[in-house]
Formats: C-alpha cells, structure tokens, sequence
C-alpha cells in the first residue's frame, strides 16, 4: 500500500493556511496505481451480490464508476441539490461553519437492495453520515462505505455504522 500512499502529493496550506491536502489526482493520472487501487477494492466485495454502487458528488464519481464496472453494477448518483432531473429526497446535514445539503433520486433503489457507497476520501464522516441516511431511508442495505483513502485523526468513521467502513489507504 505504501507505493499507491506515495504516489498521493501533499499540498501544504490549501485550501487554506493549515491544511496539508491530500492530492489524489496524481495516483487517478498513473494509470498502473488507478488500475491496482481500482482492483484492491473491487476484489473485497466479489461473490457479496452487489447491486448498486452508489456514488458521491463529485470525486467519488471517480471511484465508484470504476469500481461498478468492475463489479458489474449500475450507479446511483449523490449530488448538490438541483442537479438531479428526477424527484429527489435530500438530507442536509452540518459542516464545521454551517450546513450542506446531498439529494439522490427516490427511486434509486429496490427495497433490500445491497449497495457500497464510494468515495475519494474519509475525513470528518458528515457527507458520508448524510449519504448512509438517504439510502437507508429508501431502503437500501448499505453493505459497506468504501474510500480509497482515510484521514484517521479526524475520527469520521465514528460517524458511520460499526463495522461498515473500508478504506484502503490510510493517512
């Protein structure tokens, strides 16, 4: 893992004074890391029936695309309020000054359906508590919420269900 953890580039002070950002697009553009990181996750959920993978606005887009093609899955979208064409149910949920609200389309999901929810990075859990809310309320199991990347000090898994959390690099 720590040859795909090297590949991420830190970026000091952005976007503010402070804040080392992990950059992530420096492993999506090496196409052999994309690939490896793409199968290491992919390769947890073969044989789990999984019907959806549900993807969140916008980096894990990214992710989830490529990891439901590799399980052979649809997609189910999570995007800021009025980007969905459908009727939506939405969940608005605190950041650390304020709120933000995700919406997803009512009728994602069969009731029972299994689903992983992806995205980039776990840091704080807020977006991804939100995300875990919306599918459960449409009657979704959520199999697992899968990250390529944790940010473990900042304790966001405490926020998700007990045992529903896999990230495979953490920082």
């Amino acid at each position: 893992m720590d040859e795909l953890k090297n590949i991420i580039r830190d970026v000091p002070d952005f976007p503010k004074k402070g804040i080392v950002f992990k950059d992530i697009t420096t492993l999506l553009a090496d196409s052999k890391s994309f690939h490896r990181m793409i199968d290491l996750i992919a390769h947890r959920y073969v044989g789990e029936h999984i019907d959806q993978v549900v993807v969140v606005e916008a980096r894990g887009f990214i992710l989830g695309s490529a990891l439901a093609y590799k399980l052979g899955t649809g997609v189910t979208l999570v995007r800021k309020p009025g980007k969905l064409p459908w009727k939506t149910r939405q969940k608005t949920y605190d950041l650390e000054y304020g709120t933000d609200t995700l919406e997803i389309h009512e009728d994602a999901f069969t009731p029972g359906e299994r689903v992983v929810i992806a995205d980039d990075l776990l840091a704080t859990g807020g977006t991804m508590a939100a995300v875990v809310d919306l599918v459960q309320e449409l009657g979704a199991e959520v199999v697992e919420c899968a990250f390529m990347a944790e940010l473990e000090f900042l304790e966001g898994r405490k926020k998700l269900p007990d045992g529903k959390v896999f990230s495979l690099l953490k920082f």
